[in-house]
């Protein structure tokens, strides 16, 4: 299970982060910013952000990640008493949340309640090929030589294609159902994910069914 945590007191941070890094694979941040970089990176099965860190606050930093479709469980930390807060993060997508200051133990048990919860178990890699793998929990794929994260796009759309083997698949589907409506990419920006699939997985993985789609064998 890996856990981004926003934290943005570093005594606090270390305290939390090295007791889950004893439980959990973490990574931390400070900022907003910093969290959104990872995300862009990896892949996440929960997040635990503090609401009052600076810049962009956790309940902003959240809404605008369930803007753009991520729907990674989300647990808020909070210091604050009063239920307005509490009612935005929640409208902001969050499912679970815990008051400063805290027990260690408690947050351990919100945790595994969410792992429950959404059914967050370690997934099995996928052999796509002679010593080509990939890691559906770390968003990546291994070879021999090494490995390659996949941004959640490209992780997104080769999951897809995985579900759909042999089935000739539309540009239109692939973005129906891949992205949002308000999101919704270019044709230089489908193929530029297809481009960069083919060259991690192998060209002919893949292949373009003219005038119709993309099919994955």
């Amino acid at each position: 299970m890996r856990i981004l945590l926003l934290e943005d007191d570093p005594v606090l941070s270390d305290i939390v982060g090295d007791y889950l890094a004893d439980h959990y694979e973490t990574d931390r941040a400070y900022t907003a910013d910093e969290a959104t970089a990872l995300i862009d990176a990896k892949h996440y099965d929960l997040f635990i952000f503090d609401i009052n860190v600076p810049g962009q606050n956790g309940i902003a930093l959240l809404r605008s990640l369930r803007e753009l479709s991520v729907t990674t469980p989300a647990i808020l930390v909070t210091a604050y008493e009063d239920t307005a807060r509490l009612k935005a993060g929640f409208e902001a997508g969050a499912h679970d949340y815990i008051r400063k200051p805290f027990a260690l133990e408690e947050l351990r048990l919100r945790i595994e309640n969410s792992k429950r919860l959404f059914n967050i178990e370690q997934r099995q890699k996928v052999k796509l090929g002679d010593g080509c793998v990939y890691d559906p929990d770390a968003k990546r794929i291994e070879t021999a030589q090494g490995h390659q994260s996949l941004a959640p796009k490209e992780a997104a759309m080769l999951e897809y294609f995985l579900a759909h083997p042999g089935r000739t698949l539309s540009s239109e589907e692939l973005v129906q159902n891949l992205w949002a409506y308000d999101q919704l990419p270019s044709d230089a920006t489908l193929r530029s994910h297809i481009r960069r699939l083919r060259e991690l997985i192998g060209g002919e993985r893949i292949t373009t069914v003219r005038g119709i789609g993309y099919r994955y064998e």
